[in-house]
């Protein structure tokens, strides 16, 4: 048999992903002669490709939601001549602790989940209150405890994504953009629901103090085709001689990994694409309203996190249970430009 690889079974959400990453460097840190591949559905297995630690990426090809027990038994016994030693199953469900134990890998590690007992024999339980998520996955890096000492909270390494300058260039050629200006990303969007979206005309009155301040900054506005309506809404409200570029459903995620990398600045609120951008170690604004912006921090250099913590917040809801929304419609511009401004004083 070859050599023996770790195997991570991916989180089904983008900034999960990312938030996971630095496990990896713990693992690879412990065994740095031990090959890592990563199990991850389609959708979110464009980050793990610009993860340094990763040997290679192995898409799922299960529906979403669905057992498919039979298809979980034949693509475990793919993995199974693969030779791994130990298998990382971060997400909670049955279903994907499944495929290690199907696959015959000797230690399974992950959290208690769905009650998981026997599929995962190196078992984790979180801890009341919840941990901020990168200190919940990376906590399977070491042996289960009963109390999370501080220690490995002090030593944590950040999430880290890389991207490469052909990788950047070929995204800034085909959308015309021009690499020698600067570039301010906005991420209008978050595919958790309507709460978590901070109001179009918001972004569009943060953009118009940027362009103010330099009109030569380039404003890119990114998100997936769900999010094209906003984003419309934000370009529509700027002015018509300045360059805008609505990229919402017109970028894979690489490429917007790519845009990304070389941005001045990204203002997002809490989706994938502000983890992306901290792993990235750009310049971020972090929008927050009905999450708590403690669990789920940006860790780049330069960094704020924006919330009103209001009575009400964290509600952790996917559209206002008070119909107001105010946690984000009471965060205005002028507040986020407080935050921003001096960001891109700094570059």
């Amino acid at each position: 048999m070859s050599e023996l690889r770790t195997l991570i079974i991916s989180p089904n959400w983008i900034g999960d992903a990312v938030m996971a990453q630095p496990l990896l460097q713990l693992l690879r840190a412990a065994h740095p002669e031990r090959p890592i591949d990563v199990l991850a559905p389609p959708a979110v297995s464009a980050v793990w490709k610009q993860v340094a630690e990763v040997d290679e990426v192995l898409e799922t090809p299960f529906r979403h939601g669905a057992l498919q027990l039979k298809q979980r038994w034949k693509f475990a016994r793919l993995l199974r001549k693969r030779g791994y030693a130990d298998a990382y199953v971060l997400p909670n469900t049955i279903k994907y602790a499944l495929i290690p134990w199907l696959a015959g890998i000797k230690q399974r590690v992950g959290y208690k989940g769905e009650s998981r007992y026997g599929m995962i024999n190196v078992m984790h339980h979180d801890e009341v209150p919840p941990r901020p998520m990168v200190a919940f996955y990376a906590a399977l890096a070491k042996p289960p405890v009963t109390v999370q000492g501080p220690g490995l909270r002090a030593a944590l390494p950040r999430p880290k994504l890389v991207a490469g300058e052909q990788q950047i260039a070929a995204v800034f050629a085909r959308h015309a953009i021009d690499p020698a200006r600067p570039v301010v990303a906005m991420a209008p969007g978050a595919e958790f629901g309507g709460a978590k979206r901070w109001p179009a005309r918001h972004f569009a009155g943060l953009a118009r103090e940027v362009l103010a301040r330099d009109p030569s900054t380039q404003i890119a506005l990114l998100g997936s085709p769900k999010d094209q309506e906003a984003c419309a809404e934000v370009a529509a409200a700027l002015p018509a001689d300045a360059a805008v570029f609505n990229l919402a459903g017109a970028t894979s995620l690489p490429e917007a990994i790519a845009l990304i990398a070389r941005a001045a600045a990204v203002v997002a609120n809490d989706s994938g694409l502000l983890h992306i951008a901290s792993a990235l170690n750009r310049p971020v604004l972090a929008l927050y309203g009905p999450t708590d912006p403690d669990h789920a921090p940006p860790f780049s250099d330069m960094a704020a996190s924006l919330s009103l913590r209001l009575d009400c917040a964290p509600c952790k809801q996917r559209e206002c249970p008070l119909g107001h929304q105010d946690c984000m419609v009471k965060l205005t511009p002028d507040l986020a430009w407080q935050k921003l401004q001096p960001m891109l004083s700094l570059r």
